[in-house]
């Protein structure tokens, strides 16, 4: 927000030097950017944060300097002279759409002098940069620069029917604003139309077939409040952003609309002449309700703040902001209902917050004794911590990218089917604008970069949310959920390794499996659906070529993508001690000849479900293709791990185990030993 120096003054006097009142500001939370001579003024730019919109007109930077000054505010009165006719008797206003647009006011000047504007009006203008136009439209935008509430002038001739409806744009309208550029109109945008046609996008800008000209004579002036989503969509879908739309996004002051048309018409009557019709015709909530009172507790300066603050100044203070009490200060406790401009006081917090800045944190000594109360990490603190040790100490490292990814980007990786993508349709990003479902494209990019950077073999992991659904009715876990991804190129086996090690380190106590994933990006017979005790843990798999030459990478990769909820459900983060063997393990190996249709995972399945109780470990141990193969078959190797806690095995109990495996793999697979 950039002010003059010179206009600041006319709303409290300043007998101070400028770099003093710029430190305070800084101090109470507008910081200075800069400040550069502009002729005889000085432009100073303070940064103004979202919340504070009272802040976006020199009248709310005006109110701050007051009270850390202890000045008096001047506002002025904004009481236009009207003659006997009325607005209401010349124009009308409909809203067909409340819900964008809650309150407009219009207000009917009639035989305006359109031409330049003073000096004094343009030198203001100029010197926080805005460039003059002519006196009527100078007007509008010298009283948003005041209050910070937008205005727009239309010439009232040029209105059809000499009426306003404020309505939802239809399909295939178009309008060319002021600026000379044609816009596409969607039905989701709000539109201030006449009779027959839009003449202005709400919030944004104005149109140009009833701008102000040197031939306009009545002009009709609109105050209005409009949603801030609406505007802020309108703006960034339709590339079209402005000082109106700027404010309108960050929800002004309720009561705004009325002072500044008064304040618009009062200035143009001076300027331009003419005569302004009695009243204005007011549509929607133009009574603005009283925000309800929030307590304060004095005792709370002294445990937040660590020092006390008289009871005298902290109610001074909130009342020069514009709080208003409401019944006696106590000795303990007192109300203030905060003024409609303020819409970020909302609780006790931001009370003590005001009268903490005003009062200056100067005031609070480095040593001040505040009472603190420790700390304790989450259980999902804790789960993703074991996670980034466990990956990190396996030659992994972690990335952070973005939330957005290109389309073509999203392509390379969708573990999660055809779902439909999540488009920020108006973001600023015009080519990366959907939110990714998987964090395996971001890391392949990543991986990418690293090669061109001359560093190869990069083995990437991150921990962050994917974005699969907005529905309100579902809980987070299903439509934002937690998700740990690996890109290395390791083989599937090693990375598969990987995963178990992942498994075993935060939930010891439960089972991976594997079987067969259709994710179309895996090379066939090299993709797996990964399994944490029978429930669906996430997907892991080499790419397929074709993936990664989209990338132009230069060696397969091997991807994991993992469900931190499923994980976290089964955290057991606390070792316990566990008895070492005292008896000796016996292992086997079992070579099974199967159809190619055959899994390794239904072979598995089938050995743990037959072998007994003593069955301990059950491993990959190979497959062959071959000439001792017969077509459409292969064969896999099973190495079983045998073991009682009670005693040494005997080999008849091995082999009436092994046996029953055999016997269970031809029943159920048609397996048969190869020879």
């Amino acid at each position: 927000m950039i002010i003059s120096w010179d206009w600041l003054k006319q709303y409290v006097d300043l007998d101070l030097p400028l770099e003093d009142v710029t430190t305070r500001l800084t101090m109470s939370g507008l910081n200075l950017e800069t400040t550069e001579p502009a002729g005889s003024d000085f432009a100073i730019d303070l940064e103004v944060t979202s919340n504070r919109p009272d802040c976006l007109g020199h009248l709310g930077i005006a109110r701050e300097v007051a009270v850390l000054f202890g000045k008096t505010l001047k506002v002025p009165a904004a009481a236009p002279k009207t003659v006997a006719e009325t607005a209401a008797s010349a124009t009308s206003v409909a809203i067909e759409c409340p819900d964008l647009c809650p309150q407009y006011h219009a207000r009917v000047l009639r035989g305006v002098k359109v031409g330049p504007s003073p000096a004094w009006l343009r030198q203001r203008l100029e010197t926080v940069g805005i460039a003059s136009v002519n006196n009527v439209v100078d007007v509008t935008n010298y009283v948003m620069l005041e209050c910070g509430q937008p205005l727009h002038a239309f010439d009232f001739d040029r209105l059809d029917g000499k009426k306003i409806v404020v309505r939802r744009a239809q399909a295939g309208e178009k309008l060319q604003a002021i600026d000379h550029k044609e816009y596409a109109l969607t039905p989701e945008m709000c539109v201030i139309a006449d009779g027959k046609r839009p003449v202005a996008i709400a919030g944004v800008m104005g149109g140009a077939t009833t701008e102000i000209e040197s031939s306009t004579k009545n002009v009709l002036i609109e105050a209005a409040a409009f949603a801030p989503l609406t505007v802020r969509n309108t703006a960034r879908k339709l590339n079209l952003h402005s000082p109106s739309s700027y404010r309108f996004e960050r929800a002004l002051d309720p009561a705004g609309p009325d002072w500044a048309s008064r304040r618009c018409c009062e200035l143009i009557l001076e300027i331009a002449g003419g005569e302004l019709l009695a009243g204005s015709v007011a549509v929607g909530q133009t009574v603005v309700a009283e925000r309800p009172p929030i307590a304060l507790r004095f005792a709370q300066f002294r445990r937040i703040l660590g020092i006390e603050i008289p009871i005298s100044e902290a109610a001074s203070i909130l009342e020069s902001l514009g709080c208003r009490q409401v019944g006696p200060v106590g000795a303990d406790t007192a109300e203030f209902a905060p003024p409609t401009f303020r819409r970020d006081l909302s609780r006790e917090i931001d009370l003590i917050e005001e009268v903490a800045r005003i009062h200056g944190y100067e005031q609070i000594p480095d040593d001040v004794l505040v009472p603190l109360c420790s700390s304790a990490k989450t259980r999902r603190d804790r789960v993703t911590d074991r996670v980034r040790d466990t990956l990190t100490a396996a030659g992994f490292f972690e990335a952070v990218t973005l939330s957005f990814v290109a389309a073509e980007q999203r392509a390379l990786f969708t573990p999660h089917g055809d779902r439909p993508a999540l488009e920020v349709v108006h973001s600023s990003r015009r080519h990366e604008n959907l939110l990714r479902q998987s964090l395996v494209p971001s890391l392949l990019a990543s991986r990418r970069e690293n090669e061109r950077h001359g560093v190869f073999h990069a083995q990437l992991f991150e921990v962050a949310k994917v974005y699969l659904a907005a529905d309100s009715s579902k809980p987070e876990t299903q439509n934002e959920p937690w998700t740990i991804s690996l890109v290395g190129g390791q083989s599937y086996q090693e990375l598969k390794g990987v995963v178990e090690l992942l498994a075993r380190r935060v939930a010891p106590h439960a089972a991976v499996r594997v079987r067969p994933s259709d994710v179309g990006q895996f090379v066939p017979g090299r993709g797996a659906e990964v399994l944490l005790d029978g429930e669906l843990w996430g997907w892991l798999g080499e790419l397929d070529r074709s993936a990664v030459s989209a990338l132009d990478l230069r060696d397969s990769v091997c991807v994991a993508e993992l469900n931190l909820h499923v994980l976290e459900a089964r955290a057991d983060l606390v070792p316990k001690a566990q008895p070492l063997p005292q008896f000796q393990a016996v292992t086997r190996d079992l070579n099974f000849v199967l159809d190619e249709t055959v899994h390794w995972s239904d072979l598995e399945q089938v050995v743990r479900s037959a072998a007994g109780p003593l069955l301990e470990t059950v491993a990959f141990g190979g497959q062959y293709r071959g000439k001792q193969i017969p077509e459409q078959k292969k064969s896999y190797v099973v190495t079983l791990g045998y073991r009682s806690h009670e005693r040494t095995l005997t080999g008849d109990e091995v082999d009436a185990a092994q046996q029953a495996v055999i016997a269970a793999c031809g029943q159920k697979l048609a397996a048969t030993l190869r020879a």
